[in-house]
């Protein structure tokens, strides 16, 4: 399909598959109904696991997320979004900060509608980013690399991390962005600054310790002894090194 071919292009919005990613029933059920009545193909996820289930094995053409996801990093996942799949983005959450709105499609969002919103401007956004990204119906999304580590397995496509049991790490939606930051960039020395844009977009603020806190988590659950750390070593005045060979399949 091209831009010069409007029927094409026409029956290609009628028939869009839309993903709506949204811990609200209510919301998502909304969404879904009114979508659907538009000619649009709905499916609804309620995180993010279930969002990059969806996404591996169904052919999606738009992504609707939410970034008050309980337990998760919505511009982090934005990010990953933007990373491994190839597909538009809207933000539709009820965060109208400006910040938040710059950072979100600093990252990766292609537009951004804060809730409450009118259906039909949303179905217009939809409809207008849509013609401005949309070939025509996608694939799945394809997995991306898995890393070993320490005896540990970081899966990105599923954002999952198994111990050398076999068993998972139960990660947050930011201490799983870190790791993956840190993992692949192992044996560099990465300071703040860094860490904060890969994964907010910004540099980190003068009392901004995120990036400590969620070291000293993250140290807890995958460091022998957290006191003593061997895999996430910190350089003074410098930032922090993953210090661990790393491996990638």
């Amino acid at each position: 399909m091209s831009a010069q071919d409007p029927d094409k292009q026409g029956v290609y919005l009628r028939q869009a598959h839309l993903l709506v990613v949204d811990d609200d029933v209510e919301v998502a059920t909304l969404l879904k109904r009114y979508l659907s009545a538009q000619g649009f193909q709905v499916s609804t996820a309620g995180d993010g696991r279930d969002m990059l289930a969806r996404l591996g094995s169904d052919a999606i053409d738009l992504v609707l997320l939410d970034l008050g996801l309980p337990g998760e990093d919505g511009l982090e996942l934005t990010r990953h979004l933007h990373e491994h799949w190839r597909g538009p983005v809207i933000i539709v959450t009820g965060r109208g900060d400006s910040v938040d709105r710059i950072v979100g499609l600093e990252v990766g969002a292609d537009d951004y509608v804060t809730k409450p919103f009118e259906l039909r401007e949303l179905l217009a956004r939809i409809r207008s980013v849509l013609r401005r990204t949309g070939e025509g119906p996608r694939q799945a999304m394809s997995r991306p690399a898995v890393y070993r580590f320490a005896g540990f397995r970081l899966e990105l496509d599923s954002r999952t991390l198994l111990a050398p049991t076999g068993e998972p790490v139960p990660l947050t939606s930011g201490e799983f962005g870190l790791l993956r930051v840190l993992v692949t960039h192992a044996n560099r020395v990465l300071s703040r600054d860094e860490l904060m844009n890969h994964l907010y977009g910004r540099d980190s603020g003068p009392y901004d310790r995120a990036v400590d806190v969620q070291i000293g988590r993250l140290r807890r659950k995958i460091e022998p002894d957290p006191a003593a750390p061997v895999l996430i070593k910190s350089v003074r005045g410098a930032g922090y090194i993953f210090s661990d060979s790393v491996r990638q399949e």
